[in-house]
C-alpha cells in the first residue's frame, strides 16, 4: 500500500485513499491548512511527540486565523498526553474536550474514532492516531495503517454526527442511554456511500448489523485487520462465504497486544477447515481496518473484534461501488504478496495442546470475559 494516492468518483463525491501513513499525513496537513471556517476532529491517540506537536501548533494557528477548531481525545488512548500539552489550544480559544464516560469507567468505553472534517465539506477517516509512529515507515515501532479523504454533502453528515457526540461529551451529566439513541439515528441504511457507526447498544451496534447483512449475502470477501476476535456468528458467517465463493483475510503477524495475535489464532482452524484462505502481515506492525464484501467497501476506525463491533465508538465509511471495489481488491492482493500464508497442515503441526490452551484462554479473555463485563457495566446509565 505504497505509492501515489489514487481519486475516485463515487455518487458525486471525490474519494481520495490515502494508502499509507507517508500519503496520510500531508492529506492531513493540507486539511487543516486549508480550512475557512471549522475543524472538527476525533482522534483515539493525540501523542505528545514531533507530529502531534505539529498538528496542534497547525490547530492552534488555524484557531487564531479564525476557524472554529474542536478537538476530542479519548481519555485512555491518550491517558499519557499531559493535559499541559492542550493548553495552546484552549488557550487559541478552540473547544477541546477529552472523552470520559462520567460515572468514571474509562476501561471500559472508549472512543476509537478518528476523523478529521474540515469545513463540513471534506473529510478523514480511517486508522491512524495521532503520532509519530503511524506516519513513518521506517521507525521500528511503525504502524501500517490505512486511511481516506471524501469531500461531497457526506462530509456534512460527518460533522451533524460529530456535533452531537461532542456536545454529548461535553455536557455536564450524559447518560449511556443517550448516546445508544445518537449512533442508530445518525448511522445511515441507504445509498452508495453511508457512514456506519459503532458504540454501546441494547441488542447489537450499527456496524456489526451492517456487516452482519452485507455478510449473509456475499460471496466474496478480502479483510484487512489489526485486530481479529469476532464471535462464533461472524466466523460461521465468514467460512459460509468462502463455501459459496471466497473468504480471504491477512491478519497481524506483528502487533502491540500479544494476546490479541493468540486470539486470533483460535479462529482460524474452523475458518481454514471451511475454506477461508489466511496470511499474517509480516513487514511491521499492522493496524489498518479494510472489509470488501462483493462491491460493499468498509474502511474506517472499527477493527474485527467484539470490542469493535459492539462496544467501542468506532466510525466505518461504507462505499458501494464496482470500480472502488475492484480498486480495493488490489491492494489486497499487493498486501497478500507481502504476508506469510498459514497452511492448513502447519497450522495444525503448531496447534499443541499447550498452543490451543493458549489460543483459547486469550480469545476467551477478549470474546468472552472482558466483552461480557465491559458491556454489562456500559449497559448502565
Amino acid at each position: 500500500m505504497t505509492g501515489e494516492t489514487a481519486v475516485f468518483e463515487v455518487a458525486g463525491h471525490s474519494v481520495r485513499l490515502l494508502p499509507d501513513g507517508p500519503q496520510a499525513w500531508p492529506a492531513l496537513v493540507e486539511l487543516v491548512e486549508g480550512a475557512t471556517e471549522s475543524l472538527r476532529l476525533f482522534f483515539y491517540i493525540f501523542a505528545d511527540d514531533a507530529r502531534g506537536t505539529e498538528l496542534r501548533d497547525r490547530l492552534v494557528a488555524a484557531a487564531k486565523r479564525g476557524v472554529k477548531v474542536q478537538l476530542a481525545v479519548d481519555g485512555f488512548g491518550s491517558g499519557d498526553t499531559p493535559a499541559a500539552f492542550f493548553d495552546p489550544l484552549t488557550d487559541a480559544g478552540a473547544g477541546f474536550c477529552r472523552f470520559h464516560p462520567h460515572w468514571g469507567r474509562r476501561f471500559l468505553l472508549r472512543n476509537h474514532q478518528k476523523m478529521a472534517i474540515a469545513d463540513g465539506q471534506r473529510a478523514i477517516v480511517g486508522g491512524f492516531n495521532v503520532a509519530d509512529p503511524y506516519f513513518d515507515p521506517h521507525r521500528p515501532d511503525s504502524w501500517r495503517d490505512l486511511g481516506l479523504e471524501i469531500a461531497g454533502p457526506q462530509a456534512a453528515h460527518l460533522a451533524r454526527y460529530y456535533d452531537r457526540l461532542f456536545n454529548w461529551i461535553t455536557q455536564k451529566r450524559s447518560r449511556i442511554w443517550q448516546l445508544r439513541r445518537i449512533l442508530p439515528a445518525l448511522t445511515q441504511g441507504d445509498g452508495a456511500l453511508r457512514w456506519i457507526f459503532g458504540g454501546p447498544s441494547r441488542r447489537i451496534s450499527p456496524y456489526a448489523r451492517q456487516v452482519r447483512a452485507d455478510f449473509a449475502h456475499a460471496s466474496r470477501l478480502e479483510m484487512i485487520m489489526g485486530y481479529f476476535a469476532p464471535n462464533l456468528r461472524f466466523l460461521r458467517m465468514i467460512g459460509r462465504i468462502a463455501q459459496r465463493g471466497e473468504a480471504k483475510l491477512i491478519t497481524a503477524g506483528k502487533t502491540d497486544v500479544p494476546l490479541s495475535r493468540d486470539a486470533a489464532w483460535a479462529t482460524y482452524g474452523s475458518l481454514l477447515r471451511r475454506g477461508v484462505r489466511i496470511a499474517e502481515f509480516q513487514p511491521r506492525a499492522l493496524h489498518a481496518k479494510l472489509i470488501v464484501a462483493d462491491d460493499a467497501v468498509y474502511i474506517g476506525s472499527g477493527n474485527f473484534d467484539m470490542r469493535s463491533l459492539y462496544l467501542n465508538l468506532e466510525v466505518m465509511l461504507r462505499i458501494e461501488d464496482a470500480a472502488f471495489a475492484a480498486a480495493m481488491r488490489e491492494l489486497f492482493a499487493r498486501e497478500w504478496e507481502r504476508s506469510d500464508t498459514v497452511d492448513p497442515r502447519a497450522y495444525r503441526e503448531l496447534a499443541t495442546p499447550w498452543n490451543r490452551l493458549r489460543w483459547r484462554f486469550s480469545y476467551w479473555f477478549f470474546v468472552t470475559a472482558d466483552f461480557a463485563l465491559s458491556r454489562s457495566l456500559t449497559s448502565r446509565g
